[in-house]
């Protein structure tokens, strides 16, 4: 979709719609940029939005700061409402059933992930531009304008959209193509006729034969980089697990929480996730604690689901550092922000989304 066209396309009437309704206009285009997170890589989808919607702000006399952070924070919240919306959610569902536990479905997680998204994204547009106005931006690092001279020879701010993709015309018919694949994968992993990895590959590799995309094109989208690195969490997080370093922190966990209600015990794992997460990968955190989750759970008598589901959002929201997530770096550039914008936008939107996190996850998983 992207190569395409179409996602140039879609964030091009999104500019159109910006012109007609102003400031609400934008707010809109980042919704549908958390929408389309839910079922897309959400790199891309900032790489496009950002340049956008620093522009459209700024032709409406309003600083970019107040949107670009809330851009990449709700790619992340929309990446939380399905199991393909973020690698995470894949990995804690793979290391779960390696555990022995049964996998999530396609949309397992959406209701919980609609309340938590709703709920953050009512803090980012009631809250957050006040913790931003009068924002004018940083100055340019020296590191950033070290990587500008070393690597691209020109005065083009590390992070700003033009280094990594370029504007494409509009294709009708591989966007079709593109467009009714996608579906279709969703709907045959939704339904239960496939598993999601099978549907996504069969997919991928129709796009292929019908000349959609190259091969050179596919073998580009895999990363190669990330696929290791997840490859080898998912090693050491089974190496724990097989030389009983997770039972140790069980036990240790299990010990604090002696005496805690199953609610206070999946706040308590929430927030260790949530620390976590800001220090080291959401891929590690996933894979490192998917087994003492399952583990902690059972200690307790109760259903790991709860824990897992916890930690499938508290891995992802990487929000208090601008290096927690690809798409804040990203921003953090293109909006000039200093380091202290995160902490002062992303530790309330922690604190939001965990305690609806915590409260929402038990009506749709019990105990």
């Amino acid at each position: 979709m992207e190569l395409s066209g179409l996602l140039d396309f879609l964030i091009r009437m999104g500019v159109r719609l910006c012109g007609r309704l102003g400031a609400f206009g934008l707010w809109l285009m980042i919704g549908f940029c958390g929408v389309a997170s839910a079922f897309l890589n959400n790199t891309p989808i900032v790489v496009l939005a950002a340049p956008v919607v620093r522009d459209v702000s700024q032709s409406l006399k309003l600083p970019p700061q107040r949107f670009l952070i809330p851009l990449s924070y709700v790619t992340i919240l929309g990446g939380c409402c399905t199991l393909i919306g973020t690698s995470t959610n894949l990995l804690v569902n793979d290391m779960a059933r390696s555990s022995g536990q049964p996998g999530f479905g396609l949309f397992d997680i959406t209701a919980v992930g609609v309340i938590v998204a709703l709920a953050g994204c009512a803090y980012l547009v009631l809250v957050a531009p006040r913790l931003l106005t009068g924002r004018d931006g940083r100055e340019p690092s020296s590191y950033a304008q070290a990587v500008e001279d070393a690597v691209t020879g020109r005065d083009v701010p590390v992070g700003d959209a033009s280094l990594f993709v370029q504007p494409r015309p509009l294709d009708l018919r591989r966007s079709l193509a593109s467009l009714a694949v996608f579906v279709a994968v969703v709907l045959v992993a939704a339904l239960g006729y496939a598993p999601i990895a099978a549907a996504a590959f069969t997919g991928a590799v129709g796009l292929i034969l019908t000349r959609v995309i190259s091969a050179d094109d596919a073998y580009r989208g895999l990363r190669p980089e990330i696929l290791i690195l997840i490859a080898g969490m998912v090693v050491v997080g089974l190496s724990l697990e097989v030389t009983g370093l997770a039972a140790a922190a069980t036990e240790s966990l299990a010990a604090v929480m002696l005496g805690l209600g199953p609610q206070a015990a999946l706040a308590l794992f929430y927030l260790i996730a949530l620390v976590l997460t800001e220090i080291l990968s959401n891929a590690a955190v996933a894979v490192l604690l998917a087994p003492v989750a399952v583990a902690l759970a059972e200690s307790l008598g109760v259903s790991p689901q709860p824990f897992l589901v916890g930690l499938m959002f508290a891995a992802s929201a990487a929000f208090a550092t601008p290096f927690g997530y690809q798409t804040n770096v990203l921003v953090y550039e293109l909006g000039r922000y200093g380091y202290m914008d995160f902490v002062r936008v992303g530790l309330p939107l922690n604190l939001v989304t965990g305690v609806t996190a915590v409260l929402a996850i038990p009506p749709f998983f019990p105990f």
